[in-house]
């Protein structure tokens, strides 16, 4: 039975589900979500956080490209702090606490309020296709529902299993009902699935932990907010708490890890080498006499107390042992055990950088589907999958977001090209232009392409173009602001800076790692007041031209071998003198440049040298 005609139906209500059915809506497109609880959209089913290192970069291209992530968490946090201050511009990154329960009405709210999208609980069970095209969705009760475009974003949902020391059961996250039977269909389809694995630390109660024994973790004093467009930052409402394990708890896990799910021999699937459990880290890294836990409040409204770096598939009797081994943790009650879940993705070099699968038209993957874990992540790849899915059927140019665009470009190219055997997170050290893809110019990066495809209004972009004038003319004031030595010496004194004997330009002394804007503040009569990401990102520019024009022009060579485009239907096995392993991944992934050719991993420079050689010949 054909109950309805969309343009997008998206399956999944998790992070990167939310963004590609708000993306495709406001694009335009009659769009349905379905997720099999509707109390499990926007969940927060791990740590109760957003951002954190280079994950708070992607949520302020999410932003900035007109997603929703930033907005929803500026309205639901509890706890703000830039992390990695002490270490440069590049890597600042802004993590915040969340109240889970305000982001999940908060998203909910945002869907159910979006025009053209539909909201419905569901399970998925089928794709059907028509002539080689997404034609329909159809749901577990038979419920058929046309579509022209599907985005999966199933997060840990297909065929999902949460294990528990030996027990284990079919289940999504926070006990949600799995999703057992698209599987099935996508693998008819011919989509390559394999099987990854990821945990989470159990919940205690507030009452019964000890906070005088853990030191205390305060937010930042001024709030730095994730979205470009939210005035009122708001405030901090609560305190995190840092503890740490020690010989007991080591011995206790030693003693029973063969107990564990992983090292029992329960587990299937990969897990994910960037966020170990407990067990994993105690084994792999057993010279070490203790690791960091940091106790998180999972709201205002509740006493839950997230633990996190304290994941383990432990069975609950070695949980609670465990857990009350460790300082100010002595009596604590269990809420919500911790556990690992298993689950189905696909093969993500089956995608193209549109996130559309190669060999189905219409269909695209996001999210942990795609491999990938954490909220952020899912977030930007569901952003970039509904822009498409919208732009495809409205006929227009697709939307690429190339390695020096942004982390988004990083993390999609990644896949696309290198695959993933492990559940990916994105770091900055993935990046080959960190100093480019600064949280604090995301708007200046993004926003134009935001703008090009309709996410970004015309009094966004308008105030937009207002600060980068703004950014622009102080960069000129400070270059042409020349102070002399009697007025300027003194300040250097002061902070042990090698005093002038002729007049210096701002913009020179700016350069000088003893100083920044602010300090110069006193001798800087003319200084006009400017709102502080104009100031910031002024110094910025100035401080590390250096550093940022060398990168500039790295980024023109690699624009210059992503022009350089391969044939769609180029027969690799007649090109003479390619290895096999280059011809063999050469023809499973079709790059669409030599530029992406040269990151796929098994394809050597010399292959890269034949390739060129071989077009040179074709186009003579």
């Amino acid at each position: 039975m054909r109950l309805d005609e969309y343009d997008v139906a998206v399956i999944g209500g998790g992070h990167a589900g939310c963004e590609a059915a708000l993306a495709a809506a406001r694009l335009g497109m009659r769009t349905v979500i379905f997720s099999i609880s509707l109390d499990a959209i926007g969940n927060l089913p791990c740590n109760p956080s957003i951002g954190g290192t280079a994950k708070g970069h992607l949520v302020r291209e999410i932003d900035a490209l007109g997603g929703e992530m930033g907005k929803a968490a500026d309205a639901s946090f509890i706890q703000s702090k830039i992390l990695n201050r002490g270490k440069g511009p590049a890597v600042y990154s802004l993590r915040a606490q969340i109240d889970r329960g305000k982001y999940h009405s908060e998203m909910k709210r945002r869907l159910e309020e979006q025009q053209n999208l539909i909201v419905k609980q569901a399970e998925i069970t089928e794709i059907k296709l028509k002539d080689g095209a997404v034609d329909a969705v159809v749901t577990a009760t038979g419920a058929e529902y046309g579509a022209r475009a599907a985005v999966i974003a199933a997060g840990t949902y297909l065929k999902g299993k949460i294990l528990i020391g030996s027990y284990s059961k079919e289940s999504g996250p926070d006990g949600m009902f799995p999703a057992n039977e698209l599987s099935e269909c996508l693998k008819k389809l011919g989509v390559e699935l394999r099987r990854f694995k990821t945990g989470t630390p159990a919940r205690l109660h507030g009452a019964s932990l000890d906070f005088s024994k853990m030191r205390e973790e305060r937010g930042d004093e001024k709030i730095t907010p994730f979205s470009f467009e939210t005035e009122n930052a708001g405030e901090n409402k609560v305190l995190c708490y840092l503890t740490y394990t020690n010989e007991k708890t080591h011995e206790i896990i030693n003693k029973n890890l063969e107990r564990s799910a992983m090292y029992g021999g329960y587990v299937e699937g990969v897990g994910p080498r960037y966020c170990p459990s407990i067990e994993d880290k105690v084994v792999r890294f057993h010279d070490k006499p203790r690791h960091q836990i940091f106790i998180e409040p999972m709201g205002l409204d509740t006493q839950e107390m997230y633990a996190q770096g304290f994941s383990t598939s432990l069975p609950e009797d070695v949980q609670l042992e465990m857990y009350r081994s460790v300082e100010g943790l002595e009596h604590a009650e269990i809420m919500r055990s911790a556990y690992a879940i298993e689950y189905d993705c696909c093969d993500s070099t089956q995608l193209y950088a549109t996130l559309e699968f190669k060999n189905i038209s219409g269909l695209y993957g996001a999210g942990q589907f795609n491999g990938t874990s954490g909220y952020e992540e899912a977030a930007a790849q569901g952003l970039v999958a509904g822009i498409n899915a919208a732009l495809k059927l409205k006929g227009e140019e697709p939307l690429v977001i190339t390695r020096s665009d942004g982390y988004i470009g990083t993390l999609i190219d990644d896949l696309i090209t290198k695959g993933t055997n492990e559940p990916y997170r994105m770091m900055t050290s993935r990046s080959e232009y960190r100093l480019l893809l600064r949280q604090d110019n995301a708007d200046e990066r993004l926003t134009p392409m935001g703008r090009r495809v309709g996410l970004i209004s015309d009094e966004r972009y308008e105030k937009f173009l207002k600060k980068q004038s703004l950014i622009n003319d102080e960069i000129k004031r400070l270059q042409n602001t020349v102070v002399p030595p009697g007025t300027a010496n003194p300040l250097l004194e002061k902070y042990g800076s090698t005093p002038i004997k002729t007049g210096a330009r701002l913009s020179e002394l700016i350069r000088r790692p003893e100083l920044d804007y602010e300090k110069l503040a006193p001798i800087d009569e003319k200084r006009p007041p400017l709102p502080e990401p104009v100031w910031e990102q002024a110094e910025i520019r100035l401080k590390y031209e250096g550093y940022i024009k060398r990168q500039i022009a790295e980024a023109e060579q690699f624009k210059k071998m992503e022009s350089r485009l391969l044939p769609e239907d180029m027969d690799y096995s007649e090109v003479y003198g390619l290895r096999i392993e280059a011809r063999q991944k050469l023809d499973k992934i079709k790059p669409k440049s030599l530029g992406q050719a040269s990151r796929i991993s098994g394809v050597s420079p010399a292959d890269i040298s034949v390739l060129i050689i071989h077009l040179e010949r074709a186009r003579k």
